[in-house]
């Protein structure tokens, strides 16, 4: 009987586990309430497009596609403390972030996993917004 009731509770809280696409309206509104918003994207790419103002830049993939999951996990850890806080991925053109999104919501259990739709070129430069160089 416990070990149903451990699996129902399992297979119940893996339901609430969500990766979602957020609109360029939506991601403004949660920055503004103080949501975080993680550039996954390279340096070459911060320095050529800027980055959204108060973003966080933390390179995924390097510039051969490789990428060191548990160093990344421990710099993302220090800025997403808690599996059920909410945050933003932001890439080029959304398809990092979704890689990444993915993993972070199906295979390391954060609850709140959210990405810009288009990533930045199209989900935010091409709406006219701007950036920051830094």
């Amino acid at each position: 009987m416990k070990k149903i009731i451990l699996i129902t509770l399992l297979l119940v809280s893996s339901l609430f586990a969500e990766f979602k696409t957020l609109t360029t309206e939506q991601v403004q509104d949660a920055i503004q309430k103080g949501v975080k918003v993680i550039d996954i994207r390279r340096i070459d790419e911060f320095n050529k497009y800027g980055t959204i103002k108060g973003s966080y830049k933390l390179t995924f993939f390097g510039p051969s596609g490789k990428y060191d999951i548990n160093k990344w996990m421990t710099e993302f850890q220090q800025i997403v403390k808690d599996k059920n806080q909410p945050f933003i991925l932001v890439c080029a053109h959304a398809n990092r972030s979704k890689v990444v999104g993915k993993f972070l919501s199906d295979k390391a259990g954060y609850k709140n996993v959210r990405e810009l739709d288009g990533g930045i070129n199209y989900g935010w430069i091409d709406k006219g917004l701007s950036t920051i160089k830094n």
